[in-house]
């Protein structure tokens, strides 16, 4: 995914930036994390964000949940 795509790509939990998460088998991100207050985090499927909120997984849910963020707001 080219920078400038997910430049303007939000959030649409909290509106938040998105930065790529763990590296996918292609090489491109397998994840986008939001960098705003929720920390949720959107597979990215075949090269395609799924930023849907029903498929958000909260920081820290196990298996492929963002870390919390350093500083962030808890739940």
């Amino acid at each position: 995914m080219q920078g400038w795509v997910r430049d303007v790509l939000r959030c649409p939990v909290c509106r938040g930036g998105l930065r790529d998460g763990s590296p996918g088998p292609d090489g491109g991100p397998a994840q986008l994390v939001c960098t705003g207050t929720c920390g949720s985090t959107y597979p990215v499927v075949d090269g395609i964000p799924v930023l849907l909120a029903d498929e958000a997984r909260p920081p820290g849910s196990g298996p492929g949940g963002a870390p919390p963020i350093p500083g962030g707001s808890e739940r």
